[in-house]
């Protein structure tokens, strides 16, 4: 996936402010969000597997937990919440 941010002028000024590379620190920043999240859906996998009896192992890798979990995106978890309010 490739995600492009479009700056102002005054925007892309203000970050090479703050920061050496606007564009490391943008990617930087998905990055740990990314890793974030992903540690999340590690620790409540492997505790929804260790509560199961009928799972006998568990990967190690946390890249294969992740793709391998039944998780729905936010955007459609907010649908859901919305659908249900305006009900």
């Amino acid at each position: 996936m490739n995600i492009t941010i479009e700056l102002t002028e005054a925007q892309e000024k203000a970050l090479a402010y703050v920061t050496v590379s606007p564009q490391e620190w943008a990617e930087n920043a998905v990055y740990n969000r990314c890793q974030q999240a992903i540690d999340e859906i590690y620790a409540e996998e492997v505790a929804r597997m260790t509560a199961d009896p009928d799972i006998t192992s568990i990967p190690a890798d946390k890249d294969a937990v992740v793709l391998a979990a039944d998780i729905r995106s936010l955007a459609d978890r907010n649908a859901e919440v919305e659908a249900m309010e305006n009900a």
